[in-house]
């Protein structure tokens, strides 16, 4: 079970300090975390992942192949969560977005 917990991701976002690479260095220097977008890639893959899960399941109870309704719902609502999460996440980098550009010059 992979953990898409709100504070999960905010532990991956805390470690991200936003870097400039120096002449005859790497964009990514050794010993930091990963980027935000890579951060923000892994979560919609993730996202992406629990929502194919939950179809699956909801195939297979449709078919007669499964009788466990109880792991089919948990999967819905598990992909259904995940989902909203990231539409928040998605709403908060917008509206940040936003409001740089209405800083002054």
């Amino acid at each position: 079970m992979k953990d898409i917990t709100l504070d999960a991701r905010l532990r991956a976002l805390e470690g991200m300090q936003p870097q400039r690479p120096a002449e005859g260095r790497s964009a990514q220097p050794e010993g930091e975390g990963p980027n935000f977008g890579d951060v923000l890639k892994k979560a919609i893959a993730e996202v992406n992942g629990l929502e194919k899960e939950a179809d699956r399941q909801v195939v297979e109870l449709a078919t007669g192949r499964a009788a466990n309704v109880h792991e089919a719902m948990l999967a819905l609502q598990k992909a259904d969560i995940s989902f909203r999460l990231l539409m928040e996440i998605r709403d908060k980098l917008i509206s940040a977005y936003q409001e740089i550009m209405r800083l002054p010059v």
